[in-house]
């Protein structure tokens, strides 16, 4: 796994790149992450991992400059459910996916073993 890259978040909520000496934006971070680079952001004064609280900033930017926005009753669920939050509207959602996945997961190893464990036939 290669390294992370870190940007430091300053009072003034500038962000900085320390590999390429640069501030940078949102919108550069997130052209960051879809060319597949690992980041890491840290509030300078604290030196707290912040990288989930910027991403969640960076997706509420994407989301206010969209064409689309989500439907009202669609927000309204999420609030509504779980824990109110969208990380815990997904996790309800996906849970019932997750379990059938690993059941299928489980199965294929059952089955992979079963004919691993054969015995073999003289031909």
């Amino acid at each position: 796994m290669k390294e992370a890259k870190v940007i430091k978040r300053y009072q003034n909520r500038k962000l900085y790149d320390t590999h390429e000496s640069s501030y940078v934006t949102l919108d550069e971070i997130a052209k960051m992450i879809r060319a597949g680079e690992e980041i890491r952001v840290i509030d300078n004064k604290t030196k707290n991992d912040i990288t989930a609280a910027t991403l969640t900033q960076l997706l509420y930017e994407s989301e206010r400059k969209a064409k689309t926005q989500p439907s009202v009753n669609l927000l309204k669920t999420i609030i509504r459910s779980g824990d109110g939050s969208f990380s815990g509207f997904i996790a309800e959602k996906l849970k019932g996916e997750l379990a059938s996945i690993e059941a299928e997961a489980a199965a294929a190893a059952n089955a992979s073993a079963n004919v691993n464990n054969a015995p073999l036939m003289n031909q």
